[in-house]
């Protein structure tokens, strides 16, 4: 008697699994193969907002390493001109 309950719950949702199956065995291979190819290059593609922190970085570390030579080139032609004047 305990076979027939369980066997009863598992109906619906084997045959529910059939259908799934039976409707991705009516699409073509190579329309199941572009799909599965778009879902990993979704995956695996840098977002907007990974590539956008990425280059905002690298802009601050160049403008830091260029206010530090400005500042610095700055201050030695300024100790120069003032020793010319003595």
């Amino acid at each position: 008697m305990g076979r027939k309950d369980s066997s009863s719950a598992r109906g619906p949702v084997e045959q529910y699994r059939k259908q799934i199956g039976k409707q991705d065995y009516k699409k073509t291979r190579p329309m199941l193969k572009a799909t599965r190819l778009k879902a990993e290059a979704k995956k695996t593609a840098p977002g907007m907002k990974e590539v956008s922190l990425i280059l905002a970085a690298i802009l601050v570390f160049l403008v830091a390493c260029y206010a530090f030579f400005y500042l610095n080139l700055s201050e030695e032609v300024d100790l120069e001109l003032d020793q010319d004047e003595n």
